[in-house]
């Protein structure tokens, strides 16, 4: 193995993320994003996939509260595109103003990327993303 070389370098990657309402949020992800539902886990849990190997395992956990960062990035090919989908489908972006990070019409943008966020149902933080280089 080389130095470069890790055991997780070429593994496939599953975000979990915390939801209050499985059904709201399964919703949420398989008619407003378009992910693929792969089954119910043992614990209550859903997986959903989108198709390349990547996914999303909501669990549900009442108690919990949502991250105040970005839990999930998706990139995609064309971002002004995908955002029109999604807002077809629903989603409503946010805004910032913050030191260092501030969106024009939703979108942030800088030397090597244009992003834009918005929550889930739940309150998690998700952000769609497109690279420029």
């Amino acid at each position: 193995m080389k130095e470069t070389d890790t055991m997780l370098s070429t593994t496939r990657m599953t975000t979990i993320l915390p939801v209050k309402d499985m059904d709201r949020a399964r919703n949420f992800y398989e008619n407003s994003l378009g992910l693929k539902a792969q089954g119910m886990q043992d614990d209550g849990g859903c997986l959903l996939s989108s198709g390349d190997g990547s996914a999303i395992e909501l669990m549900v956990k009442p108690d919990s509260d949502t991250s105040d960062h970005t839990s999930v990035s998706f990139e995609v090919a064309d971002l002004a595109i995908e955002m029109k989908a999604l807002e077809d489908h629903g989603v409503r972006f946010e805004d910032y103003d913050l030191p260092g990070l501030k969106t024009e019409g939703h979108v942030a943008t800088s030397a090597h990327e244009k992003c834009a966020w918005f929550t889930d149902t739940e309150g998690n933080i998700l952000c769609i993303h497109q690279n420029l280089t």
